[in-house]
């Protein structure tokens, strides 16, 4: 065998690993969700916060808009208790993402996305939590 083959081997062997870690890799609530500190908006290189204006009602809606993105699933939480995270998977590698949506006062809800591996995100998360508010005024 070339040096060459063994090369390109150990490197879809490599890349092999490293998307099963991505995807296998466990997600804790505690982490996740528990641990979930808003601030006032600002677009991050790992993530977003957002503060919009709405209840109980608003809400409700902004989780049903949530589950029905694909590759996402609720990881914790429950609207009575009045906050949420969820986990969405990119398509092609399965990095996670993790957003956080919680009623912060009785007309407050406060978004927090971020990633979970790596440094930046490419504006993928500000992107998904500006597409589920347009949803939420559409």
């Amino acid at each position: 065998m070339s040096a060459t083959l063994i090369m390109i081997i150990a490197l879809i062997a490599v890349i092999g690993v490293v998307a099963a870690l991505v995807r296998l890799s466990p997600s804790e609530p505690a982490r996740w969700h528990a641990g979930a500190e808003f601030g006032p908006d600002a677009d991050m290189a790992g993530g977003v916060t957002r503060n919009i204006a709405g209840g109980e009602e608003t809400f409700a809606r902004l989780i049903a808009i949530i589950e029905a993105t694909p590759r996402t699933e609720r990881l914790a939480g429950s609207a009575e208790g009045a906050r949420v995270t969820f986990l969405t998977r990119s398509r092609l590698w399965g990095f996670p993402d993790y957003t956080t949506i919680a009623r912060v006062a009785p007309d407050r809800i406060a978004i927090l996305a971020r990633l979970r591996f790596g440094s930046s995100d490419m504006g993928v998360n500000r992107k998904r939590v500006e597409g589920w508010l347009a949803a939420l005024e559409g």
